[in-house]
């Protein structure tokens, strides 16, 4: 795996991720609507294909039989420092190659392969399989662990830290809005009170048993109580959604004219984003009016796609261009 290309300056209950103690080096994720993915991408022939979230590398293994045979480039990005070592470790097609760093650094990958533009990009954004399945970062209940919830542990605060110094307005503003969760005052001012007694939240049995006192537990709804919690503080110390902001407002500066560029999101925060970022930049053509989502089939042999939503725009040519 080349090196980070800019030097350094979702749905899915963690609690039945089948975790197992610290992480692995094979890949158990499964990449979501693939057949989608590779009819959206590969319709016009592309010849320079970025993945923007490698992950498990699923994706990328179906889009590279989409470029013409022995050419094209396939560049992935993943803040996953877990995906560097699985790289460097495989034998994989030499038009292949991975950065690790977050999908906002495109351009640098591009640029240090000595491209100008993308011709096709895909992001499929969110937490994957493989980091509910490392138990050491937070990211499932299956396990206790630090609070950590970082995809790159090298970079950034950990959510344990976040937590011990901001205000308790700032904590339920932050649940609310990117968890979504009703409880989140409740949740804050327990958080505050456990400072406040010197037990403050450093583990991820301490967050769980806060939500647990905190949220009324649904009846007929098989959501745990900490999942929405979770999922904002690890949005939060991620800035996932400042990310996906930024690279999609840019991606027409270094999309080539007819490239498309192809979302996965799986809440409404992300999709909303996806969504208002297509239809306020008159620089995209929207090709999917309404988001496609996954099949039944899949669906049942995959659940954690189930609130999948893949939206996809074509870079439109400048008019000024010939």
């Amino acid at each position: 795996m080349p090196a980070d290309p800019s030097p350094p300056t979702d749905d899915s209950s963690p609690e039945s991720s089948g975790a197992s103690p610290g992480p692995s080096s094979e890949t158990v994720h499964v990449p979501v609507m693939p057949d989608e993915v590779v009819h959206w991408m590969g319709e016009d022939s592309p010849r320079v294909i970025v993945d923007g979230t490698y992950g498990g590398g699923g994706h990328s293994r179906l889009l590279l039989d989409t470029l013409p045979p022995g050419e094209g480039h396939l560049i992935g990005l993943d803040r996953d420092p877990l995906v560097s070592q699985r790289v460097e470790s495989e034998q994989h097609d030499p038009r292949l190659n991975v950065f690790l760093g977050s999908y906002e650094k495109i351009p640098k990958a591009l640029q240090a392969m000595g491209l100008s533009a993308a011709d096709a990009v895909l992001l499929d954004v969110g937490l994957s399989s493989d980091q509910l399945a490392d138990t050491t970062r937070g990211f499932s209940f299956a396990v206790d662990a630090p609070l950590d919830l970082r995809f790159d542990p090298e970079f950034g605060t950990p959510a344990s830290d976040w937590l011990a110094w901001k205000r308790e307005e700032e904590i339920a503003n932050a649940i609310y809005q990117y968890g979504e969760e009703r409880c989140s005052r409740r949740i804050a001012r327990e958080i505050i009170a456990r400072r406040r007694r010197e037990e403050p939240v450093r583990t991820v049995n301490d967050l769980v048993e806060v939500c647990r006192r905190c949220v009324p537990r649904p009846k007929n709804h098989d959501i745990h109580p900490a999942t929405r919690t979770f999922q904002a503080l690890r949005i939060v110390v991620n800035d996932e959604l400042g990310i996906m902001e930024r690279t999609i407002k840019a991606a027409p500066d270094w999309i080539a004219p007819g490239g498309r560029l192809v979302v996965i999101s799986f809440h409404s925060l992300e999709d909303r984003i996806v969504k208002n970022a297509f239809r306020d930049d008159d620089r995209w053509e929207i090709l999917t009016k309404k988001p496609i989502r996954p099949a039944d089939a899949e669906v049942h042999a995959n659940p954690r796609a189930r609130s999948a939503k893949l939206r996809v725009a074509r870079r439109i040519a400048d008019p000024n261009q010939s």
